[in-house]
């Protein structure tokens, strides 16, 4: 079992839960962070509900909050721009700090910085709108196998996504998420399992498996369809378990990640296993993965919460 934070909730002073925001995924970000705000009132912890969209960020310091629990997914809280800007206020924050977050928010970045590590990644294409070519798709799809995942550079959630097998079709799922993205990441798709790994204070939470009859784990099979099948434990065995988490610990630090997150896998056939992102706020719904995982690991949500709540420590007195 994993421990949660052993700090008394009033200690955590006056606390600021940040949800809502202006990124694509603002109604995800909005169910996290009711979620966790419920669950600290409910421990006891001073927490407030605080939506950047509404206020700006200097009412922090003008209504005397001493720290901040992110859950804004997506651009504009989990790219590094809110963590640079809380630290310039000195508010603690939890979870990543600036260079974490926009390494881990930005899809093809993290890939090269795994790439350059030796760490296992699908091939991948980039597509940047200033210089993209229609007529690329073709080299494109022979060079990758013929079938591909289409994803914007920095947006969460599968938002703007597509798998495609055709040039046609690629180009078309390239256009689109061109709305999102002036970079978009075409990644050598991986048959096999997918799997998550998540994070809390350096330890790997046991895997989940996920499998749904949808063409791809997509935004609906994320948060919408009761199709998707999840699996903790996920059914690998121990050396297989470890061997995962050891990588996702690995590929986390490699991107700064730090207090909490997820990393997500795919596992080909003959159980290789391949990095696909690392997500620095992942979801705290219902249907999320990190609260899944907890739970496995002997935490319920208020104690996940509050060890979410204790990654701000990382910069009490350390803000710079």
């Amino acid at each position: 079992m994993i421990n949660a934070s052993q700090q008394a909730p009033e200690s955590f002073g006056k606390i600021a839960v940040m949800f809502g925001g202006n990124s694509a995924e603002r109604d995800v970000s909005i169910k996290s962070g009711t979620a966790v705000l419920q669950s600290l009132l409910e421990a006891g912890v001073n927490a407030h509900a605080f939506d950047p969209a509404n206020k700006p960020l200097t009412d922090l310091l003008a209504e005397k909050y001493e720290r901040v629990v992110i859950m804004l997914h997506g651009r504009g809280g989990e790219d590094g721009s809110l963590q640079g800007a809380l630290q310039q206020l000195n508010i603690p924050y939890t979870g990543s700090q600036v260079l974490g977050s926009a390494l881990c928010m930005d899809k093809i970045r993290c890939k090269q910085v795994w790439q350059s590590l030796g760490l296992s990644t699908a091939k991948y294409k980039i597509a940047d709108k200033r210089s993209y070519d229609a007529g690329s798709c073709e080299a494109i799809m022979a060079s990758l196998g013929n079938e591909v995942m289409v994803k914007p550079a920095q947006e969460g959630s599968s938002i703007g996504m597509a798998k495609v097998d055709t040039a046609q079709k690629l180009e078309t799922a390239i256009q689109d998420a061109f709305k999102y993205d002036n970079k978009v990441l075409i990644e050598q798709f991986v048959h096999g399992s997918e799997y998550t790994v998540s994070i809390l204070n350096g330890k790997a939470l046991p895997s989940i498996s996920m499998t749904t009859p949808r063409v791809f784990y997509d935004y609906a099979a994320k948060y919408q369809a009761d199709s998707t099948v999840y699996s903790c434990p996920s059914g690998l065995s121990p050396d297989k378990e470890t061997a995962l988490a050891e990588l996702a610990l690995e590929a986390f630090d490699a991107v700064a990640g730090a207090g909490w997150g997820r990393v997500d896998f795919m596992q080909d056939k003959l159980g290789k296993f391949y990095l696909l992102e690392a997500n620095t706020v992942p979801g705290m719904t219902e249907k999320s993965l990190v609260p899944m995982a907890a739970k496995q690991a002997g935490l319920s949500f208020t104690d996940l919460s509050l060890a979410i709540l204790a990654t701000s420590e990382l910069l009490k007195g350390n803000e710079a």
